[in-house]
């Protein structure tokens, strides 16, 4: 089988986020499974690289750079929405174009494109051409999970939302990558019957394994003067204010106060990332009396964070909204119980009494509550963590997903007319 990848962007050559992830991700495991893989995207960027191996070393990947043109100092703070808007459907026409020149020239079976990356094929696609299948991933130009973008976002995204919606109308099969996501994305893109297909964004478990364990987190403890009784609770991300970092902040003082759950206990919340908004998290956190208890990791490399998995007694993800959320599966994956806001897809993964708590979006009083219960359940949060690796090894592991993947594929190419 032959498969063009479209994305504007794969780690690491371009950053280590959720998108580049899946895609590199997806790539991969196709190539594994003896799929021949081309995949279109921009040239690399500098970015610091977590490896010193070509990741895309393997006979049945080929890549196929297309400019992405944007104005100057593009990607600051403040810029995503205009660069989103304008350069990004101008990449996607151009290597839309590439991908559908490949499809008639090399006997191309599907073409799977990321976002609006794939307008310029589904624009030109003809009939007997190669299905095209979109993954639209967190949907952010629509609002997430929100009726619709707030204030001047929603105007600010609406060239992106028609690109989007152009790209995904001329699509074989949309991908929804949680189920949650479903009904929004009926909302907003309006797929035809049958053609909206559930496969979720996952992890590599076998990668994964090799960057910590049990001892990595012990030392990790000493390194930072964490005593091997206290408790850690763990959030990790980029620190803006969609992730909800300073709801998780209040929620703590809240739980710290004199009568409070985490009141005379040894404890520490580890916040793992770096961003725009960490000066924010820092004036809720001293204005909450944190100071001693709250430690600012910073950008951390892939061995640190799955190192400080390992330390972590319970993970908190206090999104104001979400798209799939791969550090949550990784956390679960590392046998972790989960606190989790109701954002994206983390319904999908989180399920109440089983391997973790669910709040509602926004609320401090959610938090503490899921917090204090908890520190109230820290006998039966071991076997909260198994659940949790149970839930990752039978429905988000990359060995599982890619056969979903290509199931799909056979199917379209199946139903999709020969020239």
């Amino acid at each position: 089988m032959r498969v063009v990848v479209i994305a504007r962007a794969v780690r690491p050559l371009h950053g280590e986020g959720g998108l580049e992830r899946s895609v590199h991700d997806l790539v991969r495991h196709l190539a594994a499974r003896q799929v021949h893989v081309t995949l279109i995207t921009p040239p690399p960027t500098s970015v610091r690289r977590s490896g010193t191996g070509d990741p895309f070393a393997s006979p049945h990947i080929m890549l196929r750079h297309v400019p992405y043109s944007t104005f100057p100092l593009a990607n600051r703070r403040g810029t995503t929405i205009l660069d989103r808007s304008t350069a990004y459907p101008l990449f996607g026409w151009r290597a839309g174009r590439v991908a559908l020149e490949l499809a008639r020239r090399e006997g191309v079976d599907i073409v799977h494109a990321f976002g609006t990356s794939g307008l310029g094929y589904a624009i030109g696609r003809r009939a007997g051409d190669p299905p095209l299948v979109v993954n639209p991933q967190g949907m952010e130009e629509f609002g997430a999970s929100s009726v619709a973008p707030p204030g001047l976002k929603r105007w600010g995204y609406a060239p992106l939302r028609a690109a989007v919606r152009a790209t995904t109308r001329r699509a074989a099969a949309i991908i929804a990558t949680d189920r949650s996501i479903v009904p929004f994305a009926e909302r907003h893109l309006r797929p035809t019957p049958g053609q909206l297909i559930t496969i979720p964004n996952g992890i590599d478990l076998v990668d994964m394994g090799a960057l910590a364990g049990p001892a990595e987190g012990q030392l990790l403890r000493q390194r930072h003067g964490i005593a091997a009784d206290d408790m850690v609770l763990l959030s990790v991300g980029r620190l803006e204010h969609n992730k909800g970092f300073d709801l998780l902040a209040q929620a703590l003082g809240r739980a710290a106060r004199p009568g409070g759950p985490l009141a005379g206990l040894g404890w520490r919340w580890v916040l793992a990332g770096a961003g725009p908004y960490q000066a924010a998290i820092q004036s809720v956190v001293e204005a909450e009396g944190l100071g001693p208890h709250a430690l600012f990791a910073g950008r951390v490399s892939d061995a640190d964070l799955h190192a400080w998995y390992e330390v972590a007694t319970v993970f908190v993800h206090p999104s104001r909204y979400e798209g799939s959320s791969l550090v949550t599966l990784e956390a679960m994956a590392h046998r972790r119980a989960i606190i989790a806001t109701r954002a994206g897809g983390l319904p999908d993964k989180v399920r109440p009494g089983v391997n973790g708590w669910l709040v509602n979006v926004d609320s401090v009083e959610g938090l503490t509550r899921a917090i204090a219960e908890a520190v109230s359940a820290r006998g039966a949060l071991v076997s909260m963590g198994e659940a949790s690796r149970r839930i990752v090894d039978e429905e988000f592991s990359w060995t599982v997903l890619v056969e979903s993947y290509l199931d799909a594929y056979a199917a379209l190419r199946a139903s999709t007319p020969s020239p």
